[in-house]
């Protein structure tokens, strides 16, 4: 991968999805995977195998998995939160994880009822298991920047919770802007204080929420620090359901295009991309309110 390329690791089918109010049929949720592949993501987190009572939109996850017309070449990672998990997840056929912890223990009691350790020690048998099968494996530091009920949050505290999956055996860390309050000099800090800690930027994905319309001048300060994977989500949909406020992941059509000003690799089809963001939209039943969604990609005759 060179400094030109950069990953494009779409959350949308979950993340996107997770804390909407109305039902979502699975075969919409299909349609949504199938549509984001033929755009030409090669990562496409496809649900979650938490309890069906606590997120009810993904209460499909073995339906959905056992029906997903897998692509060569495409991941389709799920999220995993215990050894219950992990047992569905297996049997469902999956082949690559995530899991969950934050960098805020106020935060980490609210979302799972677990504090950092406890979460660290609930992941270990999960990833133990997962290095077993030789599967993929992500770690997601939430409210790296900032948390709903505790405030700011310091670096240390992200890189204490980034040497703990690290030392579970964690391929990929990705560090989030849970509830959306960063600006460029906050993503400077904590890049910055990984990479000292020995987590080097090309080694990190960063989770940026467009909350208060600072995503893309964040991915621009990750870039200029050598990240190159961002989640995104199309439609730019999603949120934190234990987050008040935290509304609209970054839209992977806004991040695509931006990379495409900037004359970065990025391997996906705008155009495609759109047809599976007005899939999303038609889904949910609501305008798109992404800015390329609305408007559209530009390019010179």
């Amino acid at each position: 991968m060179s400094d030109r390329d950069v990953r494009i690791y779409e959350v949308g089918p979950r993340d996107g999805l997770q804390n909407e109010s109305s039902p979502i049929p699975t075969d919409a949720k299909l349609r949504f995977i199938d549509l984001l592949t033929r755009a030409g993501l090669r990562e496409i987190e496809a649900t979650s195998f938490v309890s069906p009572k606590a997120i009810p939109q993904l209460a499909d996850a073995d339906e959905l998995m056992a029906a997903l017309d897998r692509r060569p070449g495409v991941r389709y990672p799920v999220l995993v939160p215990n050894a219950r998990g992990m047992d569905r997840a297996e049997a469902a056929g999956a082949d690559a994880l995530c899991v969950f912890t934050a960098a805020s223990e106020a935060f980490t009691r609210a979302n799972i009822n677990m504090t950092i350790p406890e979460s660290i020690d609930a992941f270990r048998p999960v990833i133990d298991r997962a290095l077993e099968l030789g599967w993929w494996t992500r770690g997601y530091v939430s409210t790296a920047f900032g948390c709903p009920y505790q405030g700011e949050v310091g670096e240390a505290a992200v890189v204490a919770v980034a040497q703990q999956l690290h030392e579970l055996g964690i391929e990929e860390l990705s560090i989030g802007d849970t509830i959306g309050v960063a600006g460029p000099s906050d993503v400077r800090r904590v890049v910055r204080a990984l990479d000292g800690a020995g987590f080097a930027p090309d080694r990190l994905a960063m989770h940026f929420h467009d909350t208060r319309g600072t995503a893309l001048a964040n991915v621009a300060a990750a870039l200029e620090l050598g990240v190159r994977c961002f989640d995104a989500s199309t439609g730019g949909t999603g949120g934190c359901p234990y987050a008040p406020g935290a509304a609209g992941n970054l839209a992977t059509e806004d991040l695509v295009y931006m990379l495409e000003r900037e004359g970065l690799s990025h391997g996906v089809d705008l155009d495609a991309l759109l047809v599976a963001a007005r899939h999303v939209s038609e889904t949910l039943a609501r305008p798109l309110g992404t800015k390329v969604g609305q408007a559209g990609g530009w390019r010179l005759p």
